[in-house]
């Protein structure tokens, strides 16, 4: 078998830590929360499901990471142009339908590159994208 690198990407730990905070902050607000880290090949590397988190919302939280990987922005920035008459209308069907295009997918960037994303999922809007946030500020 050949040997070859794998990708630079976030480790654990870096996941683990992006999570803390971002779960910190849902617990600041009052809203439990799926906040999923996906590497930079969009795969998932860590998850929680906080206590009272919809599980309906899981898969989307870990949706919204791999849109922020895919596309190498922020899935809230994907929503004008995928609404109807949008110049990319439709692409919410791409990719097996994982494609979730409103916010609360950030990528994690180191040094100018992309190492993985966030995703969070199950309160407002609004709120999934501060916990989101936060999660960031932490990587």
């Amino acid at each position: 078998m050949s040997r070859g690198t794998v990708l630079e990407t976030i480790t654990l730990e870096e996941a683990q830590r992006v999570i803390d905070s971002a779960a910190q902050k849902a617990t600041e607000i009052g809203q439990p929360m799926n906040i999923a880290v996906v590497d930079a090949g969009g795969n998932l590397k860590a998850h929680v499901r906080m206590d009272g988190a919809s599980i309906g919302s899981i898969t989307v939280a870990i949706n919204k990471a791999y849109t922020s990987i895919a596309f190498q922005c922020q899935s809230g920035d994907l929503q004008e142009a995928t609404r109807p008459h949008g110049p990319i209308y439709g692409l919410s069907d791409a990719h097996g339908g994982r494609i979730v295009v409103f916010p609360g997918g950030i990528p994690l960037v180191r040094d100018g590159r992309i190492m993985g994303a966030i995703g969070v999922s199950t309160g407002t809007v609004e709120q999934d994208q501060a916990v989101a946030e936060a999660g960031v500020e932490a990587y």
